[in-house]
C-alpha cells in the first residue's frame, strides 16, 4: 500500500544459455528508495522478494537507444571480448541495467556489468 516510485536502475539478471542468449529464468530487481532502506514495506505479492545486494566491483559496458534481449546479448559478448582471458568474472549470470523510464526517447542509457570474482 505504499508508493515508492520508480528507481533506477531497473537491473535484470541473465543467466545466458551455451549460445549466450537469456535462458528462460530472469530476476529483475529494483533499488528501494532511500527513505525505504532501513524499513522497507514487506511485499503483499509472494513473488516479489527483499534482497540486499552485496557491495561489487564490475566490468561494464554502456549503450544508447532501446535495449532488447539481443542488445545486451550483444553488448555483453562485446564486453567478454574486450576483456579477453584475463579478466576473472562470473560467467553464471550477469547483470543488465537500463536507466531511463519508456517515455524518454533520446539519450538513453543501457549497461552490461559482469561481476568481478
Amino acid at each position: 500500500g505504499v508508493g515508492m516510485g520508480m528507481t533506477a536502475p531497473v537491473s535484470i539478471t541473465a543467466f545466458p544459455a551455451e549460445d549466450g542468449s537469456f535462458q528462460q529464468k530472469v530476476k529483475v530487481s529494483l533499488r528501494i528508495p532511500s527513505q525505504f532502506q532501513d524499513n522497507p514495506p514487506c511485499p503483499t505479492d509472494e513473488s516479489i522478494k527483499i534482497e540486499e545486494r552485496q557491495g561489487m566491483t564490475i566490468y561494464s559496458t554502456q549503450f544508447g537507444g532501446y535495449a532488447k534481449e539481443a542488445d545486451y546479448v550483444s553488448y555483453a559478448a562485446k564486453l567478454k571480448a574486450a576483456l579477453g582471458s584475463d579478466a576473472a568474472f562470473r560467467k553464471d549470470f550477469y547483470l543488465c541495467n537500463g536507466y531511463d523510464p519508456p517515455m524518454k526517447p533520446y539519450g538513453r542509457r543501457n549497461e552490461v556489468w559482469f561481476v568481478k570474482e
